[in-house]
């Protein structure tokens, strides 16, 4: 059973913060009357020998991971929190009857209400999507292939190759068009081609999976019952490994140089004479485009060979299955009992469903999350959130400056440059100034998938907007709710919303102490998020977010060499599934790593400088150094499921959990000392890795 954290903790928890101040935690010498570094220990394990477990094990023990779930954790149990929150907000609203028609409560509200209400969906099963598979059967020419794929891409699915607007990465100042391999129905090209046995499985597994979903469209008068057998899973499949063959590993899609080609649409044209790409540019609504980004030429030209040699029969069924796939989980029933089973079930070991209220306060959020934060900072967050974010990040910032002062390996002109792109760090903090203007969305109670349809045009519409318009610096792509950050290299920005502060574990009338502040707030997030800017795809960034080396040859070829010693560190871990063990992916997951152990060392740093550390009095029996290091182990308990271990390996670019702090920590000569750890022990390493 998870422990739930109630609501009211959860404020208490963050209004004691708020009104104590960072470095001024309650009487340090108290004895906490629950303390999660204590209770979540395993003491029979050293920390020598995996500190992670030690650290954690003793919650796992206690916490196994939910039927529901594919991991547990702290993620989950904030995460569970703030749903329960909004939980509260949907319901309030889904049951009223009199709110003001396209108001924020009634989009929410009735957004909640038309995904409970099961039996409605039920009863229509596939007719919300029938209006889409006409429109795809009416394809007779290459000239419908582009229009129906245009059409896709307006409602949310993305058949075929990726397409979003953003900033140029070598003009930082201008919105382009970009594209990039994608239509793949697995997470991952490489579970197309690998021959160990989990990519296997999964593979027939997924086309199990395509055959059961191919049938019921047929049973539903989707598709001709006189041809229900393996021929459209066979196509789909087809179709798809010509594109993953083609497409790059997950390594190879993280260089930013290597995924910029600046293209004319005519040089585009030149390399897919068979895609009227000013015809899909009418189409979504873009006008007067000059130039588009074209990640992977080579995907490119593959894929402009499947449009000359398919069928329109086959793009036909590609499509098709573009479009039940993506909204499959919404449309009830069947569809969504086959969709959990495969995407769920078997590539992530989650046992069962998660209720169908989490499940759907889930979707409303992530469809009207800018209307649900503005209920959220309003009446759940404090105030002056936004300032104390900022009083953590001034203080980490510091720390990183006196770093890149001392370091031996940096010439005194990369330095400068590089104190120069710290400075400049554009920090958004708590929730955004200016929220999304939703006000076009029109949200019907009785209409749940058509919702998500309406939400997902909505915002593609919004981002083909702002394509030939300045620069919008006050836009945010996550939620004050979100427990999550981003860096965003093209505009030297951190974004941190402001549940970011929540640390769950402590009674109302207890605050954590700076340690745990500074190790979760600050080392696993804000520093974590600033490292990006210096990692080694944020590196290639200059001050001002644009693509462009401020590197000498030489002071590249030493971080590269110190980035490489981390790479080959972290290849050397291995997780089990439950076929086999896997190794960690060590430069697909490379800048992960490397603002892992930039945090845990500017955490550290800016934590030493807290009048708790300077005391050096002990909490609970824990020094203050081994309460930061407990603290940063808390930050990422996290398990997973194996299937899930599994999936985590083949498609992210984070590494695993107990990675996330035994990589980094075990190159911190100062955890050592805090515990102890001396050669010989596993997580002793005569040669550590420093980079910043």
């Amino acid at each position: 059973m998870i422990r739930k954290i109630q609501f009211l903790t959860i404020i208490l928890t963050i209004s004691f913060f708020i009104s104590c101040g960072i470095n001024k935690a309650k009487n340090v010498e108290a004895q906490f009357t629950h303390d999660p570094l204590i209770e979540n220990r395993d003491t029979t394990i050293s920390p020598g020998e995996n500190f992670f477990q030690y650290a954690n094990n003793g919650w796992f023990k206690t916490h196994p991971i939910p039927a529901s779930e594919k991991t547990n954790g702290i993620f989950l149990m904030v995460g569970d929190s703030i749903d329960n929150i909004i939980n509260r907000l949907c319901q309030t609203y889904g049951a009223k009857t009199d709110l003001k028609k396209g108001s924020n409560e009634q989009k929410i509200g009735d957004l909640y209400a038309s995904g409970m209400d099961t039996a409605t969906i039920n009863k229509l099963g596939m007719t919300p999507l029938k209006e889409e598979f006409e429109i795809l059967d009416k394809i007779q020419t290459k000239d419908d292939v582009i229009d129906a794929i245009a059409h896709l891409k307006s409602i949310g699915a993305s058949p075929s190759f990726t397409f979003y607007i953003d900033k140029d990465d070598k003009d930082a100042s201008k919105y382009i068009p970009i594209i990039m391999q994608g239509g793949l129905g697995l997470p991952e090209r490489d579970y197309y081609f690998n021959t160990d046995a989990n990519s296997s499985t999964v593979r027939s597994q997924y086309k199990e999976h395509l055959t059961v979903c191919f049938n019921l469209l047929c049973e539903d008068g989707i598709l001709p019952k006189t041809k229900i057998d393996n021929q459209y899973m066979k196509t789909v499949v087809a179709m798809e490994e010509a594109l993953a063959k083609s497409s790059r590993t997950l390594e190879a899609s993280r260089d930013p140089e290597k995924n910029y080609n600046k293209t004319t649409v005519a040089e585009l044209k030149k390399l897919t004479p068979h895609f009227n790409w000013s015809r899909f540019f009418q189409n979504v609504g873009l006008k007067d485009v000059d130039y588009v980004n074209v990640g992977q030429p080579e995907f490119f030209k593959a894929f402009d060979n499947l449009m000359e040699r398919r069928s329109i029969s086959d793009w036909k069924i590609y499509l098709q299955w573009n479009l039940l796939n993506t909204f499959a989980s919404r449309l009830g029933g069947k569809y969504e009992d086959q969709n959990f089973v495969f995407y769920y079930q078997q590539l992530n070991g989650q046992k069962e469903q998660k209720p169908r209220w989490k499940r759907i306060v889930q979707e409303t959020d992530g469809a009207l999350g800018d209307l649900i934060g503005q209920e959220f900072v309003a009446n759940y967050l404090p105030k002056n959130t936004k300032e104390k974010l900022t009083e953590i990040a001034n203080n980490i910032i510091t720390v990183y400056r006196e770093h890149i002062q001392k370091l031996d390996w940096m010439s005194d002109s990369t330095k400068t440059k590089a104190l120069d792109k710290l400075s400049k760090v554009n920090f958004k903090m708590g929730y955004p100034d200016k929220w999304k203007d939703m006000s076009t969305i029109e949200i019907n109670k009785q209409e749940y998938l058509k919702n998500i349809i309406r939400v997902n045009n909505w915002a593609f519409n919004d981002m083909i907007a702002r394509y030939g318009k300045p620069i919008d610096k006050s836009r945010w792509d996550m939620t004050p709710q979100t427990y999550n950050a981003y860096y965003q290299p093209t505009s030297n920005e951190i974004v941190i919303p402001g549940c970011n502060i929540i640390v769950p574990g402590f009674t109302n009338d207890e605050m954590p102490d700076d340690a745990i502040l500074y190790a979760i707030v600050g080392g696993s997030t804000i520093g974590h998020e600033i490292t990006h800017g210096f990692d080694d795809q944020g590196s290639q960034y200059d001050a001002e977010g644009n693509l462009k080396s401020w590197w000498t040859k030489d002071d590249n070829d030493k971080f590269s060499a110190r980035s490489k010693s981390l790479a080959e560190q972290f290849n050397l871990y291995t997780v089990k599934s439950d076929t086999q063990t896997l190794h960690v992916r060590g430069y697909a997951t490379l800048g992960e790593n490397i603002a892992d152990l930039g945090g845990a060392v500017m955490g550290y740093e800016a934590f030493m400088k807290t009048q708790q550390a300077k005391d050096g009095k002990a909490i609970n029996g824990l020094t203050p150094e081994q309460r930061y290091f407990l603290g940063f182990a808390y930050s990422w308990m996290v398990q997973r499921t194996n299937k899930s271990a599994a999936t985590q390996i083949m498609t992210d670019v984070h590494s695993p959990a107990m990675f996330r702090i035994n990589g980094p920590l075990s190159n911190m000569p100062e955890f050592f000392k805090a515990f102890n750890i001396k050669d010989g022990d596993t997580m002793f390493r005569k040669e550590v890795v420093k980079i910043w």
